[in-house]
Formats: structure tokens, sequence, C-alpha cells
């Protein structure tokens, strides 16, 4: 175990810290997006807040697409628009696009669910007490639902653990291209095992710390 760390200790490290900031990263940009995004997917729908069926068509057809594409195939097919944005389509900035364009339209269809399961009831009292719709939507919507919204964000964060260790393999860092390049390349089992295992944990830490802060505000 001494000689193992010894040789492969720094490279893990490196991969492992690589993809925390991938994860992070991309999570954090995508609820700037995909909340909003899944808010409005509310109340534009027919018989919502603020019914526009055009608006809401549009949304729903958009996020339909991009969530029926694999992460592995997003990640080709925006290449140039990778470039153009970011100005390089390798390592951790190279990838962060994709993850960002892959996460929101998923996050949002999440955030979209856990809304409409609010008690419509509620809302119909909040209206015709004159409230305003930013504040039925700011103190009923989210504070109703941010115990599903946790959820959603809690299966977002994993899948983009997933789609990380995916963009290794084109070189985007990370524990999935120590995976492949060492564990699988060049016949190193004992790095192939470890990265699975920390993936693993991982999955684990944030799986166990989402579950109980949508319980705790749930309670609340």
């Amino acid at each position: 175990m001494s000689e193992f760390w010894s040789q492969w200790g720094s490279v893990v490290v490196e991969g492992l810290g690589q993809t925390l900031v991938m994860v992070c990263v991309a999570l954090g940009l995508s609820i700037v997006i995909g909340i909003p995004l899944g808010v409005l997917l509310v109340i534009a729908r027919p018989g919502g807040l603020n019914s526009n069926l055009a608006l809401y068509s549009v949304l729903n057809s958009v996020i339909n697409v991009l969530r029926s594409l694999p992460f592995i195939i997003l990640l080709f097919l925006i290449l140039p628009l990778t470039k153009l944005i970011v100005g390089t389509t390798i390592g951790v900035q190279g990838v962060l696009l994709p993850l960002i364009i892959y996460t929101a339209p998923y996050l949002a269809r999440l955030v979209e669910t856990s809304l409409l399961e609010v008690d419509g009831g509620v809302i119909e009292a909040y209206q015709a007490m004159g409230i305003s719709q930013f504040r039925i939507i700011r103190s009923v919507l989210l504070r109703e639902a941010r115990g599903g919204i946790i959820r959603g964000l809690t299966i977002a964060m994993i899948g983009l653990i997933g789609a990380t260790a995916m963009a290794g393999l084109v070189g985007a860092g990370g524990l999935g291209s120590i995976a492949y390049q060492y564990g699988f390349l060049r016949n190193e089992p004992a790095v192939m095992y470890t990265t699975i295992l920390l993936l693993i944990v991982l999955v684990q830490i944030v799986q166990s710390l989402g579950n109980q802060l949508a319980k705790s505000l749930d309670r609340s």
C-alpha cells in the first residue's frame, strides 16, 4: 500500500481534485441556469401562474432534445462551440461547457417535477389574497418544494460525477482520465480499482448528505 501511494498518490490526488473542481463548478453554473428554467417551465405551462404556450413549447422541446443526448455524444457534438467559447476542448476548462449543457436541462426537469408537486390549493389561496407572482414563486413554490429540489440536486451531482469520468476518455482530466490512461492503457489494475473506489465513495457521500439535508428541509 505504501509503495502504491508513493508511486501513484500524487497522480490520484490531482485527479480527485480535478474531478471535484469539474463537479462543483459545473453544478454551480447549472443551478444558476437550471432552477430558473424549471420555475419558468412551471409558470409558463398551460394552467400555470403566467401561462405562455409558445414559450413553454420551445423550452420543453429544447430541454427534451438536450436530455435525449448521451453525454459522450453531446461532448463531441459541441466541440466547435466549446472551442469558440472556451478556447480549448481539452482539460478541465474544455469540458465545463459540455457538462453544464448536459446538466442544466436535466436539473430544470427535476426542479419542474418538484414544483408541480406543491399543493395547488395553497397557490390559489395566495392568489386570492392578491400576493404577487414573484412572492408566490419565492415564498410558496420554492419553499414548499425545497426538499424535492435538494433531492434533484443530489441526483444531478451524482450524474455529473459519472459524466466527468466519461470526459476523462477525451483528456478532460480527473479520476476518469487516470483510470483510462494509467489503469487501462498502461495495465495498472491497482490504479483502476483505486479510482473506481474513490468514485463510489464520492457518490455515497453526496447521496447521504443530500438525503439528510432534504429530510431536514421536509420537517422544517
